[in-house]
């Protein structure tokens, strides 16, 4: 049992049961006994692997789109570019790498979106200079231009059951002495109005409260000043279903299993994306694997093969498959792209 259960439970215990966004928000980023404040939790070591850790190429990739839709807004001197979620920094490290080749983009300078002391200060020495913020509302009002890659699915969520005319909120509770589901008496939500539509009783319907403000605020500096935005995470256009997943040393486990040694996320609802980015114009969605290839990751992996033999060559092929193939991220992790204008949408997509 860990110290942040016997918090819970006294929370509960004083408050009553929690919805599944507020129990995400303690396990994920509890200032002293969160996941994201306390675990090395990214790369081989921690308890999963990210794109940007499985291979340098798909860093390379963002550099490539981002700094090829700066150059095609007129290469504006004071554009940032930004990252939210930045992990290790690892994908900021290979954008930057790759970024001199377009010539200007390497000088702009870095933001990101981290709340974590401890992923900061990783960051802060992965990438000297950077500048930290808490949340997007305080990113320069200027261009951006903005990856977010595995940022969405680790942001909490309210889980939903629908019963004939209204919607059961899952809660979280206490029973003989464990965390446990339980569902709060029906109700309506405005947010919800619409998924009468595509549901019927008994379906579980997601929503992520914090997404529709992240995207107004991308929106906003996108129309007012120009940028782009590369939106990548594992889900698809509508939430339907449970998604709510924990994951702890490589393996799938209880949400309610050890709070604050898991990682908890969700699939994300990309269409709730495209809707909280208006006005600006949202690409449509795209499989991780063809954007990549549009991008021309198989001519990049050709050439970095030339170099190698043996296990590095073998350990440079999976990656490839692994970032690119249906069967793999290829298909699962799909992407949003987002201007003022399809015409300025980053290179591998369209409207």
């Amino acid at each position: 049992m860990t110290t942040l259960t016997e918090m819970l439970k006294d929370r509960i215990a004083f408050d009553g049961p929690i919805s599944v966004a507020d129990y995400m928000a303690e396990c994920l980023m509890n200032p002293k006994h969160g996941y994201y404040t306390q675990q090395a939790v990214f790369g081989r070591s921690g308890d999963f692997v990210t794109a940007p850790e499985i291979s340098q190429m798909f860093g390379e990739m963002i550099g490539l789109a981002l700094g090829s839709a700066w150059q095609a807004q007129g290469c504006p001197p004071d554009a940032i570019i930004v990252e939210l979620g930045p992990g290790k920094g690892t994908l900021m490290q290979d954008l930057c790498r790759i970024s001199p080749t377009i010539s200007g983009f390497e000088q702009l300078p870095v933001h990101m979106v981290e709340s974590a002391p401890k992923l900061r200060s990783i960051q802060a020495e992965a990438i000297p200079g950077v500048i930290h913020h808490n949340d997007v509302s305080t990113l320069p009002k200027k261009s951006i231009f903005l990856i977010a890659n595995e940022f969405f699915d680790a942001l909490p969520i309210r889980q939903f059951c629908r019963t004939a005319l209204a919607w059961e909120e899952f809660l979280i509770g206490e029973v003989a002495g464990d965390l446990k589901f339980g569902r709060a008496a029906p109700q309506l939500f405005d947010f919800l109005t619409h998924r009468f539509q595509d549901t019927k009783a008994g379906d579980i319907v997601e929503y992520c409260p914090a997404l529709p403000r992240i995207m107004a605020a991308i929106s906003e500096r996108i129309t007012a000043y120009g940028g782009a935005a590369i939106i990548i995470d594992y889900g698809d256009w509508r939430s339907k279903g449970d998604t709510l997943q924990a994951i702890g040393d490589h393996k799938m486990v209880s949400p309610l299993t050890a709070p604050g040694m898991t990682d908890i996320t969700a699939h994300v609802d990309f269409e709730a994306i495209f809707n909280g980015a208006a006005p600006a114009t949202v690409s449509r969605l795209t499989t991780q694997g063809i954007f990549l290839e549009r991008l021309g990751i198989t001519q990049r992996a050709q050439a970095l093969a030339q170099k190698l033999t043996g296990d590095a060559l073998n350990t440079h092929i999976e990656a490839h498959r692994r970032l690119t193939h249906p069967d793999e991220m290829g298909n699962l992790f799909k992407v949003l792209g987002v201007a003022a204008n399809a015409a300025l949408f980053p290179p591998g997509l369209e409207l």
